[in-house]
């Protein structure tokens, strides 16, 4: 199959997909709620190693989000974290006190010595992400939702006067009083 058909079918694919999702069962909201929880649950996953992906499957089911757009709320959120690190860890700093983990030390493992600071580190950060993380899925949720509200009180407007101007097209047709003649 040649690269151009690929990169159509591809093309495709994904509209089909995102008008899939904009007329998703539960409306508005449940995808809404599905992007917030992705995109939360991203701003603490990069320092668990890609654990904290777990946790989407029941956080939707509990909150009873869209799966998909979490899925699109949690890509969304790589493109932010970088920007978004620096926040999580000035938040975390605040949060979690300096010398949290000074008392443990290993004396003959040096390595361990390592790990321990590394872990550290990541603890500011996975605090301040879960902070942040929930602070900018509480942000998002609503204009996500106001704008798929639009969107489908629009499309509603749209089918509504495909409708009407239908109706007054047939009314405007003069009517044949002969039957039709039928072919046996």
């Amino acid at each position: 199959m040649p690269l151009r058909e690929r990169y159509k079918r591809l093309k495709r694919w994904l509209k089909y997909k995102y008008i899939q999702l904009l007329r998703a069962k539960g409306g508005p909201s449940k995808v809404a709620m599905g992007f917030s929880i992705g995109l939360a649950i991203e701003m603490f996953t990069l320092p668990t190693f890609g654990l904290a992906a777990l946790l989407i499957i029941p956080a939707v089911y509990l909150l009873r989000g869209s799966l998909p757009a979490a899925l699109i709320g949690f890509l969304f959120g790589k493109i932010i974290y970088l920007p978004m690190a620096f926040l999580n860890r000035k938040v975390g700093s605040w949060i979690v006190p300096d010398n949290l983990l000074d008392g443990v030390r290993f004396h003959h493992a040096h390595w361990l010595n390592h790990v321990i600071r590394l872990l550290d580190q990541a603890m500011t950060l996975i605090v301040g992400g879960m902070i942040v993380g929930a602070v900018l899925g509480l942000i998002a949720y609503f204009p996500i939702r106001k704008l798929l509200q639009i969107y489908m009180h629009r499309r509603l407007e749209k089918r509504y006067h495909r409708k009407r101007t239908q109706e007054q097209q047939q009314q405007q047709q003069p009517q044949d009083p002969t039957p039709p003649i039928s072919s046996e």
